[in-house]
């Protein structure tokens, strides 16, 4: 009996996890628009400090963390230079591919001489 119930209770335990981090990131706005990720991000960056030096404390460590790094990061500006580059990625296929066989052609050309 308890041999069946191990596996299933795995599963669920498994599936609980991965709910929970599922429903905190919807929460937190991480699977939102970009705006709401940068929010998020800035809440996680004031964040992170004290539960660690919190942590430490508990745990009766007492050790210097290093200063956080300032991370210049804007998710908009990314994500829109991405689009940009997949348009215009895009909008240059024909020509690209026409230019390409027109090459090809005339490389196969040049060897059947």
């Amino acid at each position: 009996m308890a041999s069946k119930i191990l596996p299933v209770l795995k599963l669920a335990t498994k599936v609980t996890i991965a709910g929970g981090a599922l429903y905190i990131a919807c929460d937190s706005g991480l699977l939102g628009s970009s705006e709401q990720g940068s929010e998020a991000l800035e809440k996680a960056k004031a964040a992170v400090p004290p539960a660690i030096e919190e942590w430490m404390k508990y745990f009766g460590l007492e050790a210097q963390l290093p200063t956080m790094p300032k991370i210049e990061f804007a998710p908009v500006q990314k994500w829109n230079s991405g689009v940009r580059w997949t348009i215009s990625t895009l909008s240059e296929a024909p020509t690209k591919a026409n230019n390409y066989t027109n090459q090809c052609l005339q490389y196969l050309k040049d060897l059947t001489k």
